[in-house]
């Protein structure tokens, strides 16, 4: 799994509002979805670095892209 270290969860929030994603609800955690897939989002700061590359992945940016958006 790649890592992306010492990423805020709101940047990270941000960086996916970039490419489509949108909030679907905030809790302890934060759900967003582009339609097709759904990514969750912890509230820490910051964010494990295998968490923050785990859900990169999942929302089909490789690391150097989701960089990029930060």
């Amino acid at each position: 799994m790649p890592r992306i270290p010492g990423v805020n969860h709101l940047d990270a929030v941000r960086a996916l509002e970039k490419v489509g994603f949108h909030t679907v609800r905030q809790g302890k955690h934060i759900v967003m979805s582009d339609g097709t897939s759904i990514v969750t989002i912890p509230r820490h700061n910051p964010l494990n670095a295998f968490t923050m590359g785990g859900i990169a992945r999942d929302a089909g940016l490789t690391p150097e892209r989701f960089r990029e958006l930060l």
